[in-house]
């Protein structure tokens, strides 16, 4: 039995995903001659899925189920991570982690993750919406320019945007918003109950408008920012309109517009990455990403989708944290790679992305062309990615199950757990492989 082989993961389309070929899910569908893929260029290729959650399983080349076969062989999730994460299946082939691609045409849905217990509580009250008990922290790691909202803006700026946004203020009775600009004028922590309390009524106030209030007040604003006229570009500013008239354009007459004056707005590059926790609201906008979380698919959703809108919820279950959006960036670090004690350390080409949770964290590997590298076993299953070029990925040498594996861009293969793995450049290109795996810790 092999401790690392070549799995079959599978596509989602989605309306809010990107059409055809310009999707990196249809590029990697193609090139790794996906089974029963037929590439359309008319459909939204959204999501590309690599793991056990029963919704969409990945599978061995033979038609196995992935977790069946970690079921039957146990060593290769680890006996500690078995341990450790049995409450979620890990005993019957579970991996607790979820590992996605992305590729966003079109705004996802103001959302936000449930805590485990209030995953529980909905899973428990509305079974076909809420579809597991689990919670969904997750990260997202942009392939290429990514742009996102997340997490609630300092108070002082979105008390800048109700002092300079009419058609914002609109929506915010005068008792809440004076209120709230009392306390974001004053020196109080965002940890004070007092101001998250006040954050919550205003978004709440927001989000539970009346159509015949935000409606008109949404027509004023996107008239406004498209004749570019009386904007004060201090406070209004000019990727803050695009944004607006970017959002309006994906669901003209959404409340959920009005996000944009409460949400930070931030651009990812390549290699950059938001770690989001239970109860922060959030909605990716544009860009190709590699994304990890929990195992689960709970999402509550209050704007910019045609899906179920649960604002009673999402508002009672978001931490009402306001902060730059800096405080949501990923610091990676170097994953320092093994070498053979005849050669000296080689420059380590990976770098390290670990969140606060500990379902998963993931290593992007970017190996110039020719150049090798090799990484520590890691106590714990891993899925990995060719997200560019190609090369081979060897294991187990000197211990009598050793193997290699030829692995090419949009290929997805598993690694067991304890496996050193001695990873090689091919071709003339970088090889650039992206691995999301879990640990006992």
């Amino acid at each position: 039995m092999a401790a690392v082989f070549k799995i079959i993961p599978t596509t989602q389309k989605y309306d809010w995903g990107k059409l055809g070929l310009a999707s990196k899910v249809a590029q990697y569908a193609v090139a790794c001659k996906l089974p029963d893929f037929t590439l359309d260029q008319h459909a939204p290729y959204a999501e590309l899925w690599m793991g056990t959650h029963h919704s969409s399983p990945s599978r061995l080349l033979d038609g196995q189920k992935l977790s069946e076969h970690l079921a039957a062989h146990p060593e290769l999730m680890g006996p500690r991570v078995i341990e450790r994460f049995k409450d979620a299946g890990a005993a019957e082939g579970n991996l607790p982690f979820l590992f996605k691609v992305l590729a966003i045409e079109k705004a996802l849905s103001i959302q936000t993750h449930p805590d485990k217990a209030m995953a529980e509580r909905l899973h428990k009250e509305r079974p076909d919406v809420y579809k597991d008990a689990n919670h969904k922290p997750e990260m997202a790691l942009a392939l290429t320019p990514f742009q996102a909202m997340c997490g609630f803006l300092p108070l002082p700026d979105i008390a800048a945007y109700l002092d300079a946004v009419p058609e914002f203020a609109a929506l915010v009775p005068p008792t809440i918003a004076q209120q709230f600009l009392s306390l974001a004028a004053s020196s109080a922590p965002s940890s004070d109950p007092q101001v998250k309390a006040a954050l919550r009524d205003v978004f709440s106030a927001v989000m539970t408008a009346s159509p015949d209030v935000f409606q008109p007040a949404l027509q004023k604003l996107v008239a406004r920012y498209q004749a570019g006229t009386d904007v004060r570009a201090q406070v209004e500013r000019e990727d803050v309109r695009e944004l607006v008239l970017r959002l309006h354009g994906d669901f003209p007459g959404d409340i959920g517009v009005f996000c944009a004056f409460m949400l930070n707005h931030l651009t990812l590059q390549p290699g950059e990455a938001i770690f989001l926790a239970a109860g922060e609201p959030h909605a990716y906008v544009s860009g190709d990403i590699v994304e990890c979380m929990a195992t689960s698919d709970n999402v509550i959703r209050a704007g910019l989708t045609p899906k179920l809108r649960d604002v009673p919820n999402l508002v009672a279950g978001l931490t009402y944290t306001a902060a730059h959006a800096s405080a949501h960036l990923v610091s990676p670090r170097p994953f320092a790679p093994s070498a053979p004690s005849s050669a000296p350390s080689p420059a380590s080409h990976s770098t390290l992305y670990d969140p606060p949770i500990p379902e998963f964290a993931v290593v992007r590997t970017a190996l110039p062309a020719g150049a090798r590298e090799t990484h520590p076993p890691v106590d714990g299953p891993s899925i990995a990615i060719v997200t560019d070029g190609r090369g081979v990925v060897e294991w187990g040498a000197g211990q009598g199950q050793g193997g290699r594996l030829e692995v090419a861009e949009g290929e997805v293969f598993f690694v067991g757990a304890g496996q050193e793995l001695r990873i090689v450049a091919e071709g003339e290109g970088e090889l650039v492989i992206h691995r999301a795996f879990v640990e006992a810790k």
